[in-house]
């Protein structure tokens, strides 16, 4: 940025998405609990309080970029699920296929799985009323997306697919920090082998939570279906 303050919308714009960026750049470095406003101000270049102009908190900014990041992961998953989900498979295999496709495109996206796990317990807090309605809203429109996107592969999940999709966001944000352990953790599975089988695998237990959530969401309405 050339300029010292900005005074037209458009310079309002280039500063705010300066200020998203360079969050976003320290999200590759860092884990969300170390991301502080007073690093990013110093990084972006501005006083702590112009930041706030622009942005309520820092809460406010990581959510944003969970958005951004949902809204990218969205834009690249459908051709995968085009390559790698067969139409002519059964349900169930189907279904396996997909879980490996979601977990394993997750399994690259660390800065959006650590966002996620972060959400509930800390990004949804410490903002106003307006920015959480935002949110939700943008939510909304994700997993309605999400939805759309595995009933055209799984029609057999019917009109749950909105439940089974948001549940997808919960698990995989619950079970990111159990595959990020602590010093002191890696250090009792090293000197306790028989721990080891508690050390959690993201991709492999993404993979098979998920296999089982779409299989079971798929059995619920097929039983629906025969009760009606």
């Amino acid at each position: 940025m050339t300029f010292q303050r900005a005074r037209s919308a458009e310079q309002r714009e280039i500063r705010r998405r300066a200020i998203l960026d360079t969050a976003a750049a320290m999200l590759v470095e860092m884990p969300v609990a170390e991301v502080s406003l007073n690093e990013l101000s110093r990084r972006v270049g501005l006083a702590k309080s112009n930041v706030l102009r622009y942005f309520e908190s820092r809460e406010a900014i990581l959510l944003e970029l969970l958005d951004r990041a949902v809204k990218e992961w969205l834009d690249e998953l459908p051709g995968h699920l085009d390559t790698a989900v067969r139409p002519d498979a059964s349900a169930r295999e189907r279904g396996d296929q997909l879980a490996a496709v979601v977990a394993g495109s997750l399994a690259k996206r660390a800065v959006l799985c650590d966002l996620l796990s972060a959400q509930a317990g800390v990004l949804e807090h410490n903002v106003s009323v307006a920015v959480a309605a935002r949110y939700k809203r943008a939510t909304l429109d994700n997993i309605t997306a999400t939805s759309e996107l595995v009933r055209r592969h799984l029609p057999e999940v019917g009109d749950e697919a909105f439940l089974l999709c948001g549940g997808i966001f919960v698990l995989v944000g619950a079970m990111w920090p159990y595959s990020r352990p602590s010093s002191s953790m890696l250090a009792a599975f090293e000197a306790d082998p028989a721990l080891a089988v508690l050390r959690l695998d993201f991709p492999a237990t993404a993979e098979y939570a998920l296999a089982t959530f779409v299989a079971g969401t798929i059995a619920r309405t097929a039983s629906s279906a025969d009760v009606d």
